[in-house]
């Protein structure tokens, strides 16, 4: 397993139009690879995550089985006549194993925390629709009952630094709500069938529409097997699209790197 960090270049118009859609990022991450890993569940996966740390410095956080070469990606959206390297590929392997029960790391996830509703007029049994979870509230929530079966818990705050008498008992911040819609370019058989699938509010079935939202916090592992599945694997859906990565950072000195 690598993790790789790759800087956007957000002064080129490359760039700037690269981070613009989630599908062109998802491109340019599944071009790093000769061949690209299986997205059947039998293994790891590629995930990929962009971070936006101010106004100067966007990061490409990319998980993958395989080294990346991102070569492509420094021509289009970086710095290709510098004498830097332009992206940085560490071994993930060995901080996975080491993870141990018991250690506590800051961590930061985006996701796209949805539900299953069901129309008051539609039948037992019939489809549910997937909406996203649109407050705080609601998303901690929705990240606190995934806990447990992803191999970690959320660190809860002392009493005496727990500002409100309720919601903020944990060591968790939401932030970055990103509503996202995009059009992702039909394939040849999708293209045969498009016009039947499309919407009935006349909504293009190629549109795509998720909530991203970032998550940052403290954790404690229950369970490093588990934990490293989550890490390789993803956690909740859209992964495709920028979601579902855990990255773990040591905290106060806990933690190993």
């Amino acid at each position: 397993m690598y993790l790789t960090r790759f800087r956007v270049n957000t002064g080129r118009s490359d760039g700037r139009r690269l981070l613009g859609s989630p599908h062109r990022v998802h491109g340019a991450v599944n071009a790093s690879f000769p061949t690209p890993p299986s997205r059947d569940g039998s293994g790891p996966r590629v995930l990929w995550r962009v971070d936006r740390n101010g106004t100067f410095e966007t990061l490409l956080y990319i998980v993958s089985p395989g080294r990346p070469d991102l070569t492509h990606l420094v021509e289009q959206a970086g710095w290709p006549a510098s004498d830097e390297p332009g992206w940085k590929t560490f071994a993930y392997a060995d901080f996975l194993t080491a993870l141990h029960e018991g250690d506590t790391w800051g961590f930061r996830l985006t996701a796209n925390p949805v539900h299953n509703i069901r129309h008051q007029y539609v039948k037992e049994g019939e489809r549910t629709k997937r909406a996203a979870h649109r407050t705080p509230r609601q998303q901690m929530t929705w990240l606190l009952k995934r806990q447990e079966e992803a191999g970690f818990e959320i660190v809860r705050k002392p009493e005496e630094r727990r500002l409100l008498p309720e919601g903020d008992e944990y060591e968790l911040v939401v932030r970055d709500l990103s509503p996202l819609q995009f059009r992702r370019p039909p394939s040849q058989e999708r293209a045969q069938t498009q016009t039947q699938r499309a919407g009935k509010a006349g909504r293009d079935s190629d549109d795509v529409q998720i909530t991203k939202v970032t998550f940052d916090g403290r954790l404690r592992v229950t369970d490093p097997e588990i934990l490293r599945r989550t890490l390789t694997h993803g956690l909740g859906k859209a992964k495709a699209y920028g979601c579902g990565l855990m990255t773990l950072a040591p905290v106060r000195g806990e933690g190993s790197a």
